[in-house]
Formats: structure tokens, C-alpha cells, sequence
């Protein structure tokens, strides 16, 4: 499939015939599968950071602090999409329409903003150079975007006329009445001279003079007249005097460089069907610009009005991307940014929490070991049709990752019975099938109607465990898996019940079976009462509110034992140490001798 599929690559030549296109295809579809690839993550850090991926110790703010600083640490190169539907008469038919959109933070208006600077993993660069990603048409011809906080910033600081108008009733003094009669008698006198002129065909030297004499310019091919004003009042004044003047007269605001008004145009028409090709001439214009400004963030307004629900393999880490690129800067807690989030993408389906319901697929890491084990277990013929064929064949056929989520979505769909229900927020009943899967991340499962505060992570069959039975343990030596160092704590102090795991090779976590034997262990390391020759002198300790510390503050050094040093020295105990809840996994935590 990922050779003969055909995805369409869009850059900016052909942008906008794509998004009017993609418009029509949301419209026919039932969902929309999403991708993306970035210059780097956190997710394939290497062997000495991999505590900075997601974990299951993790609460869903660690989580999300985690994804925030991914996505404000890297940037996007490519984001596909692809609206399909699942053949009503026949599950295994789909109807694809797969988009490969290249973009680039590019400063396409030269408003000089916004400077961008982010981080490359050179694995991600290499393994886009092998698939034959072209780094020259990412940078000449990727599409570019602004967030909607940079848009308005960028409108703000544009120079091209805009259309003014009354906004509010405009109180004026003795000096504004006065500001006001010098505009209307200028403008009457320019004006009249003008219509006489239309009449009576002067000598061009004559015709200069007068322009000349009174100040008159031409906007296209006609006669303009600029008023010059230092503030919106006055604006508006200018506006109320051109208004009462004469019905052919068209004001415009010629903005400053910083963006406040610097002077109002007034363009004068010959008749009523001009003044109308005048305005649909400016309307164009500002959706020229408007469309400059947005750029890729177009496709994300088409995928957000259309409230279908959008397929994603790991929304936690994808999300914060978009979020932090596409719409603004990331909040600094979860249920901020779950709230607006769900403002934008009303309906998320999570391809790994659909997994997460079949019990054998609980392991499965990646997609292709999940649709291995459906073709055995679910055995279903599934026909893929792609009715659009390739235009550009200059640019490499990329961006299958997003068909590859499709497939696997519509394995998993008819498995459990999910069956597509038009969005109708008043008839939730109706979709009951579709809403118990919407809106659930994993691994952290936080489910985004309920907005939780971000305390407690619903992981399905693991051991529900409250962050105050864990205790961070670094400064040990020499040790070279969770059970030597798990001998060396007996050996060293008489603790109870507990487990251990190593998060990298610097530090481990302890999980206690009772908090007041956290508390103990914390008590003893403190006293230094550890050691003895069995563990180092240099050993140290840490509850939970220290590794959210860290990851609030984000200090993502390569071994977490460094993060924590860095806080460590602080006083914890007028910290919030709030009970938080986790779940532990043997499964999923990362042994130092697998890495």
C-alpha cells in the first residue's frame, strides 16, 4: 500500500486549489484521519533521556508538560490529512482522499515576525532524507502559517487600505468640529473639481497643475485624496464628514508601520456600478492578504468546522503540536489546555485507546504489530480506494503514515462496532457508540469532556498506585539493572514491600505498597542513614512533587538525576505535595538493560 498509494503533495503552488478541494472531500467523508512529522521528539529520545517520554508514572500534567515542551522544542515539516468513509454496505471498503501538506514558518507578508529557532534530532532528519523527504521544497515551497495570536499581530502591523466604516458614535469638541469643516471643505472643493474635469477635457498640463495644487493622487485609475490623522478619533470623525458628503465616495485607512491609522484615502468613483467594482476590488484584496497571513491554518479551520471526528495514533503528543503552532502558545496546565482544545476539535478519536479495548493489543507498540494481529485474529479483506491520482510528480510520494492510521482505524471500527453519526450536539444519544471513544488520550486516558484537573490518569488493567507511595532515587553507582539496586535498598535499610525500576540509567523509582513507608525511606536517605558500604554516600531522594517540579520548570537535561539536582536543593516542604494518582505498569516501565 505505502508504494502504490497515492497521496496528493501539496506545497504552496497549488495550496489553495487543494484546500477547496479538501473542503469537498471533509464534507463527503465520515472521519478524518490525521499525521504528522516533526524534526524531532521526545518519544525517540535517546537511550540516556528516554525518562522525558511520556511514562506511565506519569500524571496527565507531567504527560502533558512533557508534550508541551516537545512541541515547543521542535517543529513541523509535514502534516497530513485524510478525509474517508467506511462503505455502510460493506465494512471493509474505504474511500480515501490522503493530502501531504509541506509546510514552513515562513514570513510571507515580510512583517518581520515571526522569528522562529527550534531543535532537529538528527534520526528524524535522517530518516526523512532515506524516504526522500526534499528539504528544498519544505523550505522554497512549504506552506506558511501563523497562529491565530501571530495572525492578528500580522494584521495589525499590515499596510495595505482597508475598508473604514463608522464603528461607534463619535462625540466631538470645539477642535474636532474644526478638524472636521477643513476635511469637508477640502474634500468639497477636490471633489468638484474633479466632476468638472470629468466634463470638460482640460489641457494635460492643466490637469497636472491642478492635481498638483490640490493634492490629488489616483488609487488605480481614480482620483484619490489622502487626509492625514494621527488616531482612530480622528478616523472616525474624517469618516462621519466623508459620509454625509456624497454617496461616491469610498474611504480607506492607510495604517502607519506600527500598525495604528496614518491616513484616510478618498477614492472617488464615477457611478454606483464602479463604487461596487471598487469594494469586491478591495474585498479580494484583503482575502489575498488574509489568505497570505493564514496560510496552512486554513486546513486546520476546514477540519475544525466540519466538527467530523479527526483519527489520531498519539493525539497527547500531535495536539500539542498544532496547538502550539496553529492556534496559540501552549497553557502551563492540562486542563487549560484540554479546554481549549476542545474548542477548536470537538470530537478526537485515539487510535492506541481503541487498542488499549482489545486485550492482546495491549502490547502492541506500533502499528504495524496492531495490524499484523487484526489480520490474524479479525481476518477481513480491506479494499483502500484513492480516487485522485498524483499531480506534482516532481516531489516524492510521502505521507502514508496517514493511511496506515486509516486502515487501522477502520479494522479497529468494525471490531468494536464504531459506526460514523453526523455531528448534532442536542442528539448525543444518537452517537453513544461513537462518544464512549471520543475525546480519551493514551496512555494517560484523560478524558476531555469531564475536564479533569489532571490528577488522576485512567489506564485500563493496571495497578492504580497515588503518587505519594513514590520515591526518586539517584546518586547510586554501578548498578546495572532494577534488581541489584532492588538487593542493594534491603541490604542497606529495613524497608518493606516495594517494587523497582529504573527510568535511565542515573535514576530509579521506588513504589511502596504503603505511603508511610515512602515517607520512612525519604526520612532515612535524608538522615543519611543509607550507605554503609552497601550504597554511595552521594545517594538521594525525592518525592513526586520534585519530578513535577522538574517538568514544570522544564528542566529535560539528558539523565533525570540532573533534572532533579537542579531542584533539589529547594525546600519541598512548603511545596504543594497534592495526593496524585498513577498507574503502575511492569510492562511499560523501561528497564536500564532493554535500553
Amino acid at each position: 500500500m505505502g508504494k502504490e498509494a497515492v497521496v496528493k503533495q501539496v506545497t504552496k503552488r497549488n495550496f489553495q486549489e487543494a484546500v477547496q478541494e479538501l473542503k469537498q472531500r471533509i464534507y463527503e467523508s465520515d472521519f478524518i484521519s490525521v499525521s504528522t512529522k516533526k524534526t524531532g521528539s521526545f518519544s525517540s529520545s535517546s537511550s540516556q533521556s528516554r525518562w522525558r517520554r511520556v511514562l506511565p508514572i506519569d500524571t496527565p500534567q507531567t504527560a502533558y508538560l512533557k508534550a508541551k515542551a516537545a512541541a515547543e522544542t521542535f517543529e513541523l515539516f509535514q502534516f497530513s490529512v485524510c478525509p474517508f468513509r467506511i462503505n455502510s454496505s460493506s465494512s471493509s471498503k474505504i474511500v480515501a482522499f490522503p493530502y501531504n501538506f509541506h509546510v514552513f514558518p515562513r514570513d510571507e507578508m515580510n512583517l518581520n515576525m515571526p522569528s522562529y529557532g527550534f531543535t532537529c534530532h538528527t534520526s528524524h532528519l535522517m530518516s526523512m532524507a532515506q524516504e526522500g523527504f526534499d528539504f528544498n521544497v519544505c523550505i522554497n515551497d512549504g506552506i506558511s502559517y501563523l497562529s491565530r495570536v501571530q495572525e492578528c499581530k500580522a494584521k495589525f502591523q499590515s499596510t495595505i487600505p482597508r475598508i473604514c466604516s463608522i464603528t461607534s458614535s463619535v462625540s466631538s469638541s470645539m477642535a474636532d468640529s474644526l478638524f472636521m469643516e477643513r476635511i469637508k471643505s477640502r474634500v468639497q472643493n477636490w471633489r468638484n473639481v474633479h466632476k468638472r474635469s470629468n466634463k470638460n477635457k482640460d489641457d494635460p498640463l492643466v490637469t497636472s497643475l491642478r492635481k498638483l495644487i490640490l493634492g490629488g493622487e489616483v488609487y488605480g485609475s481614480r482620483p484619490c485624496l489622502n487626509i492625514d490623522v494621527c488616531n482612530d478619533h480622528q478616523v472616525q470623525l474624517a469618516v462621519k464628514v466623508l459620509s454625509l458628503l456624497s454617496d461616491d465616495i469610498v474611504p480607506l485607512i492607510i495604517p502607519g508601520k506600527g500598525g495604528g491609522p496614518m491616513a484616510v484615502k478618498v477614492v472617488l468613483t464615477s457611478s454606483s456600478e464602479d463604487k461596487n467594482i471598487l469594494l469586491r476590488e478591495l474585498q479580494n484584496l484583503e482575502e489575498e492578504q488574509n489568505s497570505l497571513i493564514r496560510g496552512f491554518g486554513t486546513v486546520i479551520d476546514v477540519i475544525s468546522s466540519s466538527h467530523k471526528p479527526i483519527v489520531v495514533y498519539n493525539p497527547l503528543d500531535d495536539f500539542a503540536f498544532i496547538h502550539s503552532k496553529f492556534l496559540a502558545p501552549l497553557p502551563a496546565s492540562m486542563t487549560e489546555f484540554l479546554c481549549s482544545l476542545r474548542s477548536t476539535f470537538c470530537n478526537i478519536l485515539d487510535i492506541n485507546h481503541l487498542l488499549n479495548e482489545i486485550r492482546p493489543l495491549q502490547k502492541a507498540d506500533n502499528m504495524s504489530t496492531a495490524i499484523s494481529y487484526l489480520n490474524r485474529r479479525f481476518p477481513m479483506p480491506m479494499d483502500l480506494e484513492i480516487p485522485h491520482e498524483a499531480e506534482d510528480t516532481r516531489i516524492k510520494n510521502q505521507g502514508h503514515n496517514v493511511l496506515r492510521i486509516t486502515r487501522l482505524f477502520a479494522q479497529l471500527s468494525s471490531v468494536l462496532k464504531i459506526t460514523p453519526v453526523a455531528y448534532e450536539p442536542e442528539m448525543d444519544d444518537r452517537s453513544a457508540s461513537l462518544n464512549s471513544y471520543s475525546n480519551i488520550f493514551h496512555p494517560c486516558c484523560t478524558v476531555l469532556q469531564d475536564q479533569l484537573d489532571g490528577e488522576v490518569a485512567q489506564i485500563c488493567n493496571m495497578e492504580k498506585m497515588s503518587t505519594e507511595n513514590l520515591v526518586f532515587l539517584w546518586g547510586f553507582r554501578g548498578v546495572v539493572s532494577a534488581g541489584v539496586l532492588k538487593q542493594k535498598l534491603q541490604g542497606a535499610h529495613n524497608v518493606f514491600d516495594f517494587e523497582v525500576r529504573l527510568l535511565d540509567k542515573s535514576c530509579a523509582v521506588i513504589l511502596f505498597q504503603c505511603e508511610d513507608s515512602a515517607k520512612a525511606l525519604l526520612e532515612a536517605v535524608g538522615r543519611g542513614e543509607f550507605g554503609l558500604g552497601v550504597l554511595e554516600d552521594g545517594l538521594k531522594a525525592a518525592g513526586y512533587e520534585a519530578y513535577t517540579k522538574v517538568c514544570k520548570l522544564g528542566f529535560f537535561e539528558a539523565d533525570l538525576a540532573d533534572s532533579l539536582n537542579k531542584v533539589f536543593v529547594e525546600n519541598f516542604e512548603n511545596s504543594e505535595t497534592n495526593s496524585s494518582e498513577i498507574y503502575w505498569s511492569k510492562d511499560l516501565m523501561i528497564e536500564l538493560n532493554d535500553l
